[in-house]
Parts: C-alpha cells; sequence; structure tokens
C-alpha cells in the first residue's frame, strides 16, 4: 500500500486535486475510464470532484457508511471516504453502474478525510485539525498498467507463478480455474514469506511466527497438488520451496536488498520447514483421507451433511501432530464439514487432569462469594527494599479463606504490601520469611515463605509453611526477603538481558525471546533460531557479555509512557501486553528492554557469566542454559568435585582423564566387537545343529522349510543364523527363525530363496502378522525380512502360527 497523511497541513480540496493529477497525469490514466465514489452526505468532496477536477456527475457515485464512512473504532477520529475506480469495460456504458462489479472496476486509489470525533452516545463532533490518510494499491496500479487480469499476473508475482509451473510442467495460460488458484497461492504466500523471513520472523508455533508456518505449509500442499516434483539437488533432499523461492529472491534486488543477503538463511529455514511438514502430512494424509471416505459414505447412507467428528481430528492433532486448521481446510475441499466443538471438547478432557493438578490460587470462598472484593492490590515496595512492615488481610488454606492458621500447616498469605517479588516476567518469586512479634495475650508465629504469585491483578499470594506459632488475619508482621537468594535473581536477571543484546549483535538482529526463566540456581533463555549454535559462537558470546561485565557499568531503571519507550529503542515480549506506564531497565550502550524484575545496579555485580548448555526445544526455538555470580561458584565447584572423583577412580591427573577414557571407550569397543563375534560364531553353530530339521512342503516342486525358536540369540546374529540356513538349505527354502535376546524382547525373522518369490511370498509381508501376535510389527524386503515384539510368552505360539502359515501357503502354489 502506498499512501501519505496530514495532520492539519492539507484537507480534501489539495488531496482530490492531487490524487487526480498522480493517477491521470504520472500515471497516464484515461480519465473517461476513472469513477469517483464519495459518502452519501459529503457534498463538499461531490462538488471537487465535479466543479474543480471535471469529474462528469454520472461518473461520481454517492455511497453509504458501510463503503464510504471511515472510522478508527467505536469511538474516535472518523470522516466520510472518497475513492477512485478503474473501469476494464468502459462499453458497457453508465446505466446502473455498480461499482462493486470486481468483473468490471478495481478501486485503486482511498482517500479517507478524517474531520470527525465520534462520542461515546454516537455524535459526531468538528475536529479542530482535520487531517487526511490517503492509500493506493501498488499490486491494482501495476495490474492495471499492464493490462492483466487480475493481481498475480503483473510482474510483482507472475515470474514466481511461472517457476512453479515450470516445475510442476503446467502451462499457467492452458490451465483450468483450480490449477491456476494453486498456482496464485504458490506465487502470493511464497512472496510474502520470504520477506517476512528475511525480516527476521521465523517459523514457529507462536504469534507472528505462526503465520509464516501456516503459509508455507500452504504452499507445500498447493505445490504437492500440483504434483511438482521433489528436487534432489543442491542438498535440498526433496525440498521445493527453496527452488521457486530464488525467482522471489531474485525479483527482490531492486527492492531490497536485505533479501538478497539474507538468501542462504531463508532458503535454509524453507528447507528445513517443508520437509518436516512433509513427513507431518505423510504420517496423517492417509488416516486423514479415510476418514473422509467414512463421513461421505456415512452422509450418503443417513442423507446427513458429512462432518468429520471431534474425536477424529483430535485424534490427527494429538497423535500425529496434524494441524486441526489443515484437517478443516482439507476437509472443506471435499466438501465435509468439522466438529470443532467436539474437538474443543476432547482438547478439554486433555487438559482437565493437568488442570485439575495445577495448584492454582482459589480466591474465592465455596459458597461463591468473591474474598477479593474487601482486598485492594498488593503495593509491591521490593524494588526499594527487602523488609517492611505489613498487615495480614487474608488466610486461606486450601484455597478456603480462614481466620488463623497454626504451626505445621501450608498457608497462603495476602499481605497490604510487601518486598517479595511475585513470580512474573519469567523471574521466579522471591523467598523469605514473616516474622509477628509477640506482645500482651498474642502469641509469636514464623512463616516461611517459599513461593509468591500475582493472582487477579497486583494480589501478591505468599505460600508458606507454618514454623512457628499462630498466625492471624489482622496481624502485623515484619515481612523480610531472604537478601542472598534475592541477590542471584536480580544477577540472573540483568545477565539475561546481556544474554539476549549479545545474541542480536552476534548471531542476528532478528534473534526474539520465546521465554525465560530466571532463577536462584541459573538462567534459562528461549529464542527463535532455525539451527545449533556453534562452539565458537558460544565462547564469542561468552565473551562479549563477560566484556560488559567488567565495564562496571551502572543500570538506568525509568518508568515512562509506552510510546516513548518504544520509540527509544527499548525491546518489548511479542505478544505481551503492557499498560500505558511501563518500567524501562538499561544497561547504557548495551541493552534497553521493558522490563519488572529485579536487577542488579551495576553490571560488576554479575561477577562472571558462563554458558552450560544450548540445544533445540521445539522447530526454530533454541534455549541456552546459564549460570552467573554466585551460582557459578558453586557450578565450578561441583565440576572440580566431579572431577577429582573421577581422577581418583581412574587414578590419573585431571589433564590425563580424556587420554585414559578415550583409551577405555577403545578397549570397550574392541570387546563389544569380540562379543559379537562370538554371538555370531554361536548362532552359526546353532543353524548348523538346527538344519537337519528341516522339512520339505509340495509335491510338483519340493520346498524345505525350517521354523524354529533359536534361544536368546540377538537380533543381528538371528540375521547371521538365517542367512547361513538359506545359503545351507539351498534353493528353493524358506527359514523362519524366532529368539527372545533380553527380557521384554522378541526378535523375528524370514529368509527366503529367489525361488519362494517367484512363487509370489513376501518375507516383510509374511513376518508382519506373525510379529503382531508378539505385541510388536517390522517387515523388509520379498526375500529378506526382520521384525521384533515384546511380548516373549506368546512366541511359541506365534512361530507355530508361522509354521502353519507356511506350509498351508506352500501346499497351495508348490502343488
Amino acid at each position: 500500500m502506498l499512501g501519505n497523511f496530514s495532520f492539519g497541513d492539507y484537507f480534501k480540496k489539495e488531496a482530490i486535486r492531487w490524487s487526480w493529477e498522480l493517477s491521470t497525469m504520472e500515471f497516464g490514466l484515461p480519465p473517461e475510464r476513472l469513477w469517483i465514489s464519495v459518502y452519501e452526505d459529503d457534498d463538499e468532496a461531490f462538488e471537487i470532484w465535479h466543479n474543480e477536477v471535471g469529474v462528469p456527475v454520472e461518473h461520481i457515485k454517492r455511497m453509504g457508511e458501510d463503503d464510504n464512512f471511515w472510522m478508527s473504532g467505536a469511538t474516535g477520529p472518523c470522516g466520510p471516504c472518497s475513492e477512485i475506480y478503474y473501469d476494464f469495460h468502459p462499453e458497457r456504458g453508465n446505466a446502473d453502474v455498480d461499482l462493486g462489479d470486481d468483473t468490471r472496476f478495481i478501486e485503486f486509489y482511498n482517500l479517507v478525510f478524517m474531520e470527525y470525533n465520534k462520542k461515546d452516545d454516537g455524535t459526531l463532533e468538528p475536529l479542530k485539525q482535520k487531517n487526511i490518510d490517503t492509500g493506493l494499491g501498488l499490486e491494482r496500479m501495476a495490474r492495471i498498467l499492464q493490462k492483466v487480469s487480475n493481481n498475480y499476473e503483473t510482474d510483482l508475482i507472475y515470474p514466481i507463478i511461472e517457476k512453479a509451473s515450470e516445475l510442476a510442467n503446467i502451462s499457467y495460460a492452458k490451465a483450468d480455474e483450480q490449477t491456476k488458484l494453486k498456482l496464485k497461492v504458490v506465487g502470493d504466500h511464497l512472496r510474502a514469506i520470504v520477506y517476512l523471513i528475511s525480516d527476521g520472523v521465523l517459523p514457529s508455533n507462536i504469534g507472528r511466527g505462526y503465520v509464516v508456518r501456516r503459509l508455507i505449509r500452504r504452499v507445500v500442499r498447493a505445490g504437492r497438488s500440483l504434483c511438482i516434483k521433489r528436487e534432489v539437488r543442491n542438498n535440498l533432499e526433496g525440498a521445493i520451496l527453496p527452488i521457486i523461492a530464488e525467482k522471489v529472491i531474485e525479483l527482490s534486488t531492486h527492492i531490497d536488498s536485505d533479501v538478497k543477503i539474507k538468501a542462504p538463511r531463508i532458503l535454509e529455514e524453507l528447507k528445513k520447514e517443508e520437509l518436516h511438514f512433509v513427513q507431518t502430512l505423510e504420517r496423517g494424509e492417509t488416516l486423514l483421507e479415510n476418514f473422509l471416505a467414512n463421513a461421505l459414505s456415512n452422509a450418503q447412507k443417513s442423507r446427513i451433511v458429512p462432518c468429520l467428528s471431534g474425536k477424529e481430528t483430535f485424534l490427527l492433532y494429538d497423535t500425529f501432530g496434524f494441524p486441526v486448521e489443515l484437517t478443516t481446510e482439507i476437509a472443506e475441499e471435499h466438501g465435509v464439514t468439522v466438529d470443532m466443538n467436539g474437538f474443543d471438547l476432547e482438547m478439554e478432557n486433555q487438559r482437565h487432569l493437568s488442570r485439575a493438578a495445577h495448584n492454582v490460587v482459589k480466591l474465592a470462598v465455596e459458597d461463591g462469594a468473591n474474598l477479593t472484593e474487601n482486598i485492594n492490590e498488593t503495593e509491591f515496595v521490593g524494588y526499594d527494599t527487602l523488609s517492611t512492615r505489613a498487615v495480614v488481610e487474608s488466610l486461606m488454606v486450601n484455597g478456603s479463606p480462614v481466620i488463623q492458621v497454626s504451626e505445621g500447616n501450608d498457608v497462603e498469605v495476602l499481605l497490604n504490601r510487601t518486598p517479595f517479588y511475585a513470580e512474573s516476567g519469567g523471574q521466579i518469586g522471591d523467598h523469605g520469611f514473616l516474622y509477628v512479634n509477640s506482645g500482651e495475650n498474642q502469641q509469636s508465629a514464623v512463616v516461611e515463605i517459599k513461593d509468591v504469585q500475582k493472582s487477579l491483578g497486583d494480589i501478591f499470594v505468599h505460600k508458606g509453611t507454618i514454623r512457628e506459632g499462630v498466625l492471624e488475619v489482622g496481624r502485623e508482621v515484619e515481612a523480610a526477603v531472604d537478601a542472598k537468594l534475592r541477590q542471584r535473581a536480580k544477577v540472573h536477571h540483568t545477565a539475561t538481558h546481556l544474554l539476549q543484546a549479545a545474541l542480536k549483535k552476534l548471531i542476528g538482529q532478528e534473534i526474539s525471546q520465546a521465554g525465560s526463566l530466571v532463577a536462584f540456581d541459573r538462567l534459562r533463555f528461549d529464542f527463535n533460531y532455525g539451527h545449533a549454535l556453534t562452539d565458537t559462537q558460544l565462547e564469542e558470546i561468552e565473551r562479549l557479555i563477560n566484556g560488559w561485565i567488567e565495564a562496571a557499568t551502572f543500570l538506568q531503571t525509568k518508568v515512562m509512557p509506552l510510546k516513548d519507550a518504544k520509540e527509544a529503542g527499548a525491546i518489548a515480549m511479542f505478544g505481551e501486553k503492557y499498560g500505558e506506564q511501563v518500567r524501562v531497565v538499561e544497561v547504557p550502550g548495551v541493552s534497553m528492554e521493558l522490563c519488572g524484575g529485579t536487577h542488579v545496579s551495576n553490571t560488576s555485580e554479575i561477577r562472571v557469566f558462563k554458558i552450560i548448555s544450548e540445544q533445540g526445544i521445539a522447530s526454530g526455538i533454541r534455549r541456552i542454559e546459564a549460570v552467573a555470580g554466585e551460582a557459578f561458584i558453586e557450578y565450578i565447584n561441583a565440576r572440580e568435585s566431579q572431577m577429582r572423583n573421577l581422577c581418583s577412580m581412574l587414578k590419573v591427573k585431571a589433564e590425563e582423564v580424556t587420554t585414559r577414557v578415550e583409551k577405555l571407550l577403545e578397549e570397550l569397543r574392541m570387546s563389544r566387537n569380540e562379543v559379537a563375534n562370538l554371538r555370531t560364531k554361536a548362532a552359526v553353530y546353532k543353524a548348523l545343529m538346527i538344519a537337519n530339521k528341516a522339512f520339505e512342503v509340495g509335491t510338483s516342486q519340493k520346498i524345505r522349510v525350517l521354523v524354529e525358536y533359536m534361544d536368546d540369540v540377538d537380533a543381528g546374529s538371528l540375521k547371521v543364523a538365517a542367512e547361513h540356513l538359506i545359503d545351507t538349505l539351498q534353493d528353493p527354502a524358506a527359514v523362519i527363525l524366532g529368539s527372545c535376546p533380553d527380557e521384554g524382547k522378541v526378535s523375528l525373522v524370514a529368509a527366503f530363496t529367489p525361488a519362494m518369490v517367484d512363487l509370489g511370498i513376501h518375507a516383510g509381508k509374511f513376518i508382519g502378522p506373525i510379529a503382531k501376535l508378539c505385541g510388536g510389527g517390522g517387515g523388509g524386503r520379498p526375500n529378506f525380512a526382520q521384525a521384533g515384539g515384546r511380548k516373549p510368552e506368546s512366541l511359541p505360539s506365534a512361530l507355530e502360527k508361522a509354521r502353519e502359515d507356511i506350509v498351508s501357503i506352500l501346499s497351495e502354489k508348490a502343488t
């Protein structure tokens, strides 16, 4: 969308005149092909278009509020609109013209005249400063100037469609409408996807990332339905999206140079996401096709609307990872509806157990009266002090309000004010104590606080245990935070901000937070990124952060309007809700974030930072765990203790541990190889011992058959034994063996000679049903197949079944 704004500089006359000038003089559109719409009561705009611009009256249409009156919301700035339409078929004349007829007209220019403020009662009052908001559709203007039938056939998108057509071996010009639609999906969506990934929006299951993921999935489905051949070149592993995306990147060269610079990462993300989704599709498509066929069949028999049940939809989602929106989309293509209410019920049933077990704060009494009516939000003073006097406003045991709680009981305490930080923003709640000093006719009490949570806004719920005495509602307490643990949390929270800044600086500005944990013993930071970080990158990140720590920079904390914070460059969590006033924590020159957590006053308090792990936790999501400050000392001490124990066990110095372990591993590998060789020799020996148990089946052709149990022979040795027996018995022959290599394990193998295969007998198909009798499954090639199971007690009967089946089959085919 191309647009411009005016806030009091110019208004209707200028906006109308300039839009006409741009359309007719700069773009060269014939005036006789242009039509104008105005709001039904906007006589001023009508007069300007007719008297000053010269548009004929018959080419100006008055339209109602739904079409030509813009509002920002239920209340606020608003005003009439005026639009310019292009007429593709002027030969149809001026009688009974409908500007909404998209076979003839296209709206390409919109002028919004914001001249009113809509009040709560619906009345309109004139704005003191009248404003302009205009918009011109780039693709629509390209369509008009290039004289094509739709936006997709402009030079912005059509080259992408041509590339997809080439890969699908399809002529777009000769294709039917359904095929053209799929090609348009590929062209339009892939163009958007490339620019989104270039801007740092990576596929994920949250926020903007989920939009990208859904777009990619639609393109993959469209490509598969167009029978685009999977590519095997350039290590694409069958992915097709990167091939088409190369055309998008080529087209972007003169539009956004960053796209070409980021091309390798864009193509890698597309490849990874496509291959992952193809696996999901292949797992669920066959089952979905069966469900759809059953739904259509049942509907035809019962003369009802075909519908996919909630249970079936949930099974696809929960067991096969098939997205519910994809199920809905495919079902609609087959004329089948989806029982979303049933799906939601299945989802709720699944959540029920975990929700029932979840330790929630119940701020309501059993008769339903709201406990919070007389409780104000908790005043938090913990930024400035770690102890304060407070009054107990409420006590709860097992979610029910009580007047007092005695020693040994768990309790939830609500105070009027608190220094305790409640868990939020990834930082866990403070630990500490509540002290009640004894007075006249009053007992003293000590409450150990182990967690603090927020509930219903800013009511802080202190969860703990009465260690001494009795606590009563209305008593005054001394609330004291454990200072050492708070300092650990402050160190880890500031270190988390430094970690995000380091990732953005060294890995890419597109890095964005996807979750975090600030605990006393460690920090955890989840972020959107598609690849594992290398050891070198992790070392660079540590080096940069420790440099910032050594710089001993004082932090700055300010409270300011959200708008000002964003304009200043403060990082906000995507999807997080913020109030009008926000707290901004800044490490000058390094990091600036919206954050309500507790932080050190100077980076030197962190002392040292160490990454202890980096791993993937979901598609496109990486996780770093690290320690800092006192937690780092504990981590190093624990590692040294482990190293001392290892040195003692191996009887070597610390610097010799690696060499010693490598030697032990090599010795272990050699020992295992020796054991494997011995097992193989033992299996061959057993095979020789049972070879004479083979019997013959058939009259016209004698086939030697052997079905035997081989005790505890492992799967690999069982395979060797079967191969040896096939060679020994010679063609034609069939060997079926079973064993129990470990407790709760069954191994099966079927080996057939070429003559057996020529009879149409398939080893993989034969052994599969036998393995099911042992609680397992398997398969393989026509001449050789392996399988397994979990029920050793069923193996004797399964082998007997195998004997009966093979004799029956061969008696029929070899007679």
